[in-house]
């Protein structure tokens, strides 16, 4: 790859800032963890040379890791970045945010569908690559994962590239073993591991603050079968402790009660829809 300019640091935090601003507040209960602040630029600057040129798929994106890129494409900081962004998030909260900033800011590849990871996918193939920081699978060996993991297989229709953002812990067990079995779901479905970069993002994670996460980077092998369908997932082993211990699956969607202002918050902003 060319070498690339140098960013303007303070111009790339002042853009995180306003993404940051825009966001919603996390629910613990559904495992939206954020990244932190001068994380998310680094990561921005990553996804944005990784995905240069292509269309991006986002299966979840609390962080904001899409408006980040697009963002700070369309200010300058960064001259790279994809040429189409999707987010496909069962948040109404968090598409709502995005679709509102796109419109803001005049952002007109980036766009945002309200999706439940469990309901079939609705654009296979359409992408070139696949972005998703799931549900870390502390308590189910990483199935949580592998269901954000197949979305964005579909995604691209088997045949393309995936960025995995997961625990990475290298005196705990749980996030070697959620590792291990990422890897494996992904050679079993026809991608190899191209690279993997160890520990490099920080959270605001009351219970863990040391806890951090790699970019596990997917390849689909050549001569991979194009793939034409996707189902619905209703298998209770791929369902258990999905948010964490006896967390299980009875959300289909968050909904946004009304328009917030991101940056003053309040309880009033979302209610459950769940599954008949």
């Amino acid at each position: 790859m060319a070498d690339r300019r140098e960013i303007d640091l303070r111009a790339a935090i002042n853009a995180i800032s306003d993404v940051v601003q825009n966001r919603p507040r996390p629910l613990r209960e559904m495992d939206q963890i954020y990244m932190k602040s001068g994380d998310m630029v680094l990561q921005s600057e990553i996804v944005a040379k990784w995905a240069n040129k292509k269309k991006l798929a986002f299966i979840g994106d609390g962080d904001a890791i899409s408006v980040c890129v697009a963002y700070m494409k369309h200010r300058g900081i960064l001259d790279y970045g994809p040429s189409e962004i999707a987010v496909f998030d069962f948040d109404e909260r968090i598409c709502g945010a995005v679709s509102r900033f796109a419109d803001k800011e005049h952002l007109p590849t980036l766009g945002a569908t309200l999706y439940n990871c469990l309901d079939e996918f609705p654009r296979i193939g359409e992408y070139d690559c696949f972005y998703t920081n799931p549900p870390w699978g502390a308590s189910n060996e990483g199935a949580s994962v592998h269901v954000f993991v197949q979305r964005g297989m579909e995604a691209v229709g088997n045949c393309g590239e995936g960025m995995v953002v997961i625990a990475d812990d290298h005196e705990i067990e749980w996030p070697q073993r959620v590792l291990a079995s990422t890897q494996s779901f992904a050679l079993q479905r026809g991608f190899y591991i191209q690279r993997m970069a160890s520990r490099l993002h920080h959270y605001h994670l009351d219970d863990n603050p040391d806890l951090k996460s790699c970019n596990l980077m997917l390849k689909s092998l050549p001569g991979n079968a194009a793939l034409e369908i996707s189902e619905a997932i209703s298998d209770p082993e791929r369902l258990e402790h999905f948010y964490g211990k006896d967390q299980h699956i009875r959300i289909k969607y968050v909904r946004e009660k009304k328009r917030v202002d991101y940056g003053q918050a309040n309880d009033s902003e979302y209610f459950y829809e769940q599954f008949e």
